[in-house]
């Protein structure tokens, strides 16, 4: 027996999968041919000094979010019972409110300073375009399991307040004269230093905002589809049969004894039914009868 609510969750599950896998791919191309190129005429930052750079660290961190996604995302399309642990939600937050500034840099700054054409070439089009783009419209769109909450946003700052101190520290406290780095941002060169330093955490906050609202604008519209699925389907019905063959179901389909109780969507179906079935109740029911010997 299918659980109406699955069929929708694969089509979230594999465009999450796939807009990951995309992101972790293009990160992984756009960093080697960065590490490779131990010239550029454009960029002073090649080979292992592309480090320096919040572009390759944003990047980067948003790769081994998306890597942490591509399990759940697997298990998903496995046993239909796509979830993420709210840790790995936050992280995703986290990383891509840090790449979002980036890709606002690259494209109001950056891109009319230098060019467009320079700045979304070669391993920029993968760092500075694709990538940002792919990760945030994955974020928005297709990783719907944990609403973020207004107090995780301010975790968000983390990452841009510790590349901030260290790219002041390593511009204006030490420079390039004494070996730190040159400004290659222009943010202590072509602005005066109090502007980037009073509207850089303010307006990282604004893109966290965004992006959390955006994110749980579609958990909520997948939370009442799932919802009006469960209506139509189990209004009525008798759960505990309805749940008894879901377990047998579920233990021929997978063919193992491993056992991953939905307790979410027992709860849902639950809520949704109009029954009076303890929630408890019908998690435990669902063991009893998946370890049941056939």
């Amino acid at each position: 027996m299918k659980d109406p609510a699955i069929r929708s969750n694969r089509m979230q599950c594999l465009f999450a999968l796939v807009s990951a896998a995309i992101v972790v791919i293009g990160v992984c191309i756009g960093v080697t041919m960065n590490l490779t190129t131990l010239y550029d005429e454009n960029f002073d930052h090649m080979g292992l000094q592309t480090f320096c750079m919040f572009t390759v660290n944003s990047n980067i961190l948003t790769a081994l979010a998306m890597m942490l996604c591509i399990p759940y995302t697997v298990d998903g399309l496995r046993t239909g019972y796509y979830h993420l642990p709210d840790w790995v939600v936050i992280l995703m937050h986290m990383a891509i409110t840090a790449i979002s500034l980036n890709f606002l840099i690259s494209l109001c700054i950056l891109a009319p300073v230098k060019g467009f054409y320079l700045i979304y070439s070669g391993s920029r089009f993968f760092l500075h375009g694709v990538c940002p783009v792919l990760a945030i419209l994955s974020f928005c769109c297709f990783i719907c399991s944990h609403l973020v909450r207004l107090k995780e946003s301010f975790l968000a700052l983390i990452p841009v307040f510790i590349y901030a101190v260290l790219y002041f520290v390593m511009v204006v406290v030490i420079g390039e004269e004494q070996g730190g780095w040159n400004d290659f941002y222009g943010f202590a060169t072509r602005l005066p230093i109090w502007i980037p330093a009073t509207f850089l955490m303010p307006l990282t906050f604004g893109i966290a905002t965004l992006l959390r609202l955006a994110h749980n604008r579609t958990c909520l519209a997948r939370r009442a589809k799932d919802a009006a699925l469960y209506r139509e389907a189990y209004s009525g019905s008798d759960l505990k049969e309805v749940i008894t063959q879901m377990a047998r179901s579920r233990k021929k389909e997978l063919k193992t004894k491993s056992l991953v109780i939905p307790s979410q969507v027992i709860g849902y179906m639950i809520e949704n039914s109009g029954s009076d079935l303890d929630p408890k109740e019908g998690c435990r029911l669902y063991f009893d009868v998946f370890m049941k010997e056939s």
